[in-house]
């Protein structure tokens, strides 16, 4: 996923971007409403960590602007307000989740997760094409029985692809889903993980559609 992280305090806004990264997702990070509309405005999000005390205003403000944009992002306030009212307002708004300071950067995942999988719009979580077979509650991936390590970012291109089951993924798309604000990008950094991908869980487990993109195999797109 790509989540945005909007956090003013240095310290902790560094340290749940990269914990965010370390759990296999992109994290961008901003500390105030501007930056957070620009950023919302040049990529799709699928979560948003909000604090609420921002220097330029009330991150509520911003949460109802999401809203009322009818994105499926999701959304969980994490801020030092913990007062009932504090809660039930952000709610309201259209928060997924409250999450009070300071908390641990392993419930925070654990939560992210949680909320995520409400939004999935899977079925099932479990997805086989051939011998291989794709966790997506469990975040893992095994081929012919055995389990495969994957880097987080590999895991990546595999999660975006099975998340769109019949849907083609184009390289612009997977390198949205890999990179955040400021990461150079090399052209053929796509074709490299596939590659490698590849290699770990079968030639044919993902299908190259030239001048369209990548999907599973086995998707209504294989040609």
């Amino acid at each position: 996923m790509r989540i945005l992280v909007v956090e003013d305090e240095p310290a902790l806004g560094a340290a749940v971007a990269e914990r965010v990264r370390q759990a296999g997702h992109v994290a961008d990070w901003v500390a105030t409403l501007a930056d957070a509309r620009a950023a919302f405005k040049a990529f799709t999000y699928d979560f948003v960590l909000l604090d609420l005390g921002l220097r330029d205003g009330n991150g509520r403000v911003f949460l109802r602007e999401i809203r009322a944009r009818k994105t499926s992002a999701a959304v969980m306030i994490t801020t030092a307000m913990d007062q009932i009212r504090d809660r039930i307002g952000g709610l309201s708004d259209g928060a997924d989740d409250y999450l009070v300071k300071p908390f641990d950067l392993n419930e925070l995942i654990a939560r992210i997760d949680a909320v995520a999988r409400r939004y999935v719009a899977l079925p099932i979580n479990t997805i086989r094409r051939g011998d291989t077979e794709i966790d997506l509650a469990r975040r893992c991936v095994s081929y012919a029985g055995n389990a495969i390590d994957l880097t987080a970012r590999e895991w990546a291109v595999v999660e975006l692809l099975a998340r769109r089951p019949g849907a083609i993924c184009s390289k612009e798309q997977i390198e949205d889903a890999l990179y955040g604000l400021g990461e150079v990008v090399e052209s053929n950094a796509i074709e490299v993980f596939v590659s490698r991908i590849r290699k770990k869980i079968g030639s044919n487990a993902i299908r190259t559609l030239r001048g369209r993109g990548y999907a599973l195999a086995g998707s209504s797109e294989d040609v």
